[in-house]
């Protein structure tokens, strides 16, 4: 049955033209809105790529790292450089997720006095990022030579930080490694990116 009953039930041009304009409007809108969903979610998605690929984030844990790091900062991780001494690193050990400094690679011998200076291949090593030198959790006996593949690290705060030089810690293996610590991320007031360390011979 027909909607229109006589001629003047009709629509109007100008009725036709509204009519119109508005189905295209929303027509453009949808595709609008479908096309900046889609780019939204390919964004999202590229990023938690990086993010796992190549720049995993870590939230730092703990007082190990101070005072360069602290407890609820969150560092990004740099996963296609290799690590250096003077490098802080993200690492795994019983499932959880540490960061440390590497002191001494495979092939170091490194030493620690009782008064915690660290000798690396016989020369006292410059640490200006240690504000109290201890001997800490240690041990291991001195001199001590790493290990192919193996990665001697300690936290900053040497005093309460467990690592290499506790033997059921002991040296990093490669695959433990999630990558070099890049820059500080959060909180946001406390940006920073680190520069990169000049290793010690």
């Amino acid at each position: 049955m027909s909607r229109f009953t006589s001629l003047d039930d009709l629509p109007t041009a100008e009725q036709l033209r509204s009519e119109l304009s508005r189905r295209r409007y929303r027509k453009g809108f949808a595709a609008t809105l479908k096309n900046t969903v889609t780019s939204l979610m390919v964004t999202a998605a590229a990023g938690v790529l990086l993010s796992v690929l190549l720049l995993p984030a870590v939230r730092v844990t703990g007082t190990s790292m101070e005072p360069n790091l602290s407890n609820g900062q969150i560092v990004l991780c740099n996963k296609l450089r290799t690590a250096k001494r003077g490098d802080v690193i993200a690492l795994t050990y019983n499932k959880k997720v540490l960061l440390k400094r590497v002191i001494a690679v495979s092939g170091d011998t490194i030493d620690i006095t009782e008064d915690g200076t660290v000798r690396l291949n016989g020369v006292p090593l410059d640490e200006p990022y240690v504000k109290v030198p201890a001997l800490g959790e240690c041990d291991i006996e001195f001199p001590y030579t790493v290990k192919e593949n193996r990665w001697f690290v300690m936290g900053d705060s040497r005093e309460v930080s467990v690592d290499s030089r506790y033997s059921a810690f002991g040296c990093v293996p490669d695959e433990n490694i999630l990558g070099v610590v890049w820059s500080r991320i959060y909180p946001f007031d406390q940006f920073l990116v680190f520069e990169d360390t000049d290793e010690q011979e």
